[in-house]
């Protein structure tokens, strides 16, 4: 009897190591074909005309919006005109209506050649004209619809929050036409201290907070960080068929110098090497996927910054950089490492010089010196990369503000995780 148990169980554990292999490879085509296929069925907000134009008829309208905001080719901006849709302002973000601006580079306010529309930039000195009251009282909602990728220093949402806080100051309605966050898979870096609150950084959130538009505007009506704790009348156009795991393949760069997927996933862990005076490829073919200092000893690759459309004056301009090509980085790898500062302290290390030359990025303006921590949050990471911690030791005393913070925006994510 004991005998004939025996083999029974020998066979039973056989067949199921036999097909615990296929059940495991089963589950992650499943788990892999979801996401692939998402993202080919994803339907962002401002495709969903028959959601919002009904609730934008008879209304005074300014749009927020770039080039990112379009259906199959299509700018919202037409899309909503062609619905009867009465569109009166257009507020263009850092690089302008086109898109075409260099990073921080002051854009001025124009026409619209096609429409004739008056469009407003909230980036340069415009911007206290453009969220005026008088030039606020022309319009009874303001309509966002634009591609974020989902970091606390892309400015974008910065810029969505000044439009809330306009609104909300002169009595105005918000909506927001959702699109997916290509970084929305994670939660990763510290919580922004607040005395480095800046134009990169408006909001007591992570680096990578895992948020699409939507969710932000949500969570800064429901959290009170509008001035003043105060809420603005707000719709969200949701997504469909997206998940904060879609691999959501952005349709247009968002911006000159985010060309590729894998810059994307890079940015969370490269944009630092702004604070320093590392360039991170801008003029090059490849910003955001390599870096490198004319310093940098022992490194086989090599590039030259040059004066190029999106980067007309970048860092390093026609000076041959050392450095570290990121190009053949696995893209599930990079997303499954997170945040990191490897790539940084790499970078420190090779250069070999004293902390604060490694911080300096040249400009002259008043804050320059403080950029890194504006990026990074706050004021103990250049000291732990100072003192010759690694990056697993440094992403360590961030890990609660991760957990405090998932747990903090939970009630407002609008998708599954």
């Amino acid at each position: 009897m004991h005998i004939y148990f025996v083999c029974i169980f020998t066979k039973y554990f056989d067949w199921l190591i036999m097909n615990r292999k296929i059940m495991i490879i089963t589950l992650l085509v499943l788990v892999f074909s979801n996401i692939v296929v998402s993202a080919q069925e994803v339907v962002v907000g401002a495709a969903r005309i028959d959601q919002y134009v009904p609730l934008l008829k008879g209304k005074k309208i300014g749009l927020f919006s770039n080039h990112t905001g379009v259906v199959n080719g299509r700018h919202t901006l037409d899309i909503m005109l062609e619905n009867g849709l009465d569109v009166v302002t257009i507020f263009s973000p850092e690089h302008g209506f086109r898109g075409t601006a260099d990073a921080g580079e002051s854009v001025n306010s124009s026409v619209d050649t096609k429409t004739g529309i008056c469009i407003e930039s909230l980036y340069g000195s415009n911007k206290k004209k453009a969220l005026s009251k008088e030039a606020i009282d022309k319009i009874d909602i303001i309509v966002t619809d634009i591609q974020d990728v989902g970091l606390r220093f892309y400015t974008y949402y910065c810029t969505m929050i000044d439009l809330m806080n306009a609104a909300v100051a002169n009595g105005k309605a918000f909506m927001v036409l959702d699109r997916p966050n290509p970084n929305g898979m994670y939660v990763d870096g510290p919580i922004l201290d607040m005395k480095y609150k800046s134009g990169v950084g408006k909001l007591p959130i992570p680096v990578v907070h895992g948020l699409t538009m939507g969710e932000i505007a949500l969570m800064s009506n429901g959290e009170g960080w509008l001035n003043d704790g105060a809420k603005v009348p707000l719709t969200v156009v949701e997504c469909e068929n997206y998940t904060h795991q879609t691999r959501y393949v952005l349709p247009i760069a968002p911006s000159p110098n985010l060309r590729t997927m894998k810059s994307i996933y890079l940015y969370p862990s490269i944009c630092y090497f702004e604070g320093t005076s590392v360039s991170l490829g801008r003029g090059t073919d490849a910003p955001f996927e390599i870096y490198g200092h004319p310093d940098m000893k022992n490194c086989d690759f090599e590039f030259t910054p040059r004066s190029v459309e999106g980067a007309k004056n970048p860092p390093l301009l026609d000076k041959k950089c050392y450095g570290r090509d990121l190009r053949n980085l696995d893209d599930e790898k990079i997303i499954a490492k997170g945040l990191t500062l490897e790539y940084l302290i790499d970078a420190y290390q090779k250069m070999n010089v004293p902390v604060d030359d490694f911080f300096d990025n040249g400009y002259k303006y008043v804050g320059a010196k403080e950029f890194f921590e504006k990026l990074i949050g706050n004021d103990k990471v250049r000291k732990m990369i100072a003192e010759g911690k690694n990056a697993d030791e440094i992403k360590a005393t961030w890990s609660n503000d991760v957990e405090t913070f998932k747990a903090q925006r939970k009630p407002y994510l609008l998708y599954a995780e």
